[in-house]
């Protein structure tokens, strides 16, 4: 009798353990986050198309997505946007982050799961997809839908961005154990 109490000990202590981990991981993913969107905002890129960025946040989205759930994935990437938002930006970049990368994030999801491109094509979808999640919010907040006269450029930039996001998530995810950070 006095065994199986040490034994339901361990399961309650297991839990909690397992709950402290995804805690940390999703705080340092996060935090991480967060740092290279301000790092993002010390490199000056100018092509002539007002936020084009190398989205170098969404390298712990990508990282999340193949490490961890996709609801903590998605939970770190709609984290980061808010407290970026809130912290360096303004109303107008909250919504046309969260576009972007809500938009992102699911198709790079669906990607994944379906296995129909490799980690680089997955995060290009990413790239691409978060400059036309942005372009729609631009469009409804002007009232034109001459903004989407930027999408050729933005393709070339979310190609661009995604391939170097891919890349180097790639390498990341190579030199990681495969459990390091896996919660279920």
């Amino acid at each position: 009798m006095r065994r199986m109490g040490n034994v339901k000990r361990n399961v309650k202590r297991n839990k909690k353990d397992n709950i402290a981990s995804r805690v940390a991981v999703f705080g340092m993913l996060t935090a991480l986050a967060m740092i290279l969107s301000y790092v993002e905002t010390l490199i000056p890129i100018s092509l002539g198309i007002p936020g084009v960025k190398p989205g170098l946040a969404n390298l712990a989205v990508f990282t999340a997505l193949y490490l961890t759930t996709p609801a903590n994935a998605f939970g770190i990437s709609v984290v980061r946007i808010l407290l970026v938002a809130f912290t360096f930006g303004n109303l107008y970049s909250m919504l046309y982050s969260l576009a972007g990368g809500i938009l992102s994030f699911l198709l790079m999801l669906l990607c994944k799961k379906k296995d129909w491109l490799s980690k680089t094509g997955v995060s290009i979808v990413g790239g691409v997809s978060h400059n036309l999640g942005q372009l729609a919010v631009a469009a409804a907040v002007v009232e034109n839908a001459a903004v989407f006269s930027y999408f050729p450029m933005l393709l070339l930039a979310g190609t661009a961005a995604g391939t170097l996001i891919g890349l180097l998530g790639s390498l990341i995810l190579a030199r990681l154990p495969k459990n390091l950070f896996f919660i279920s």
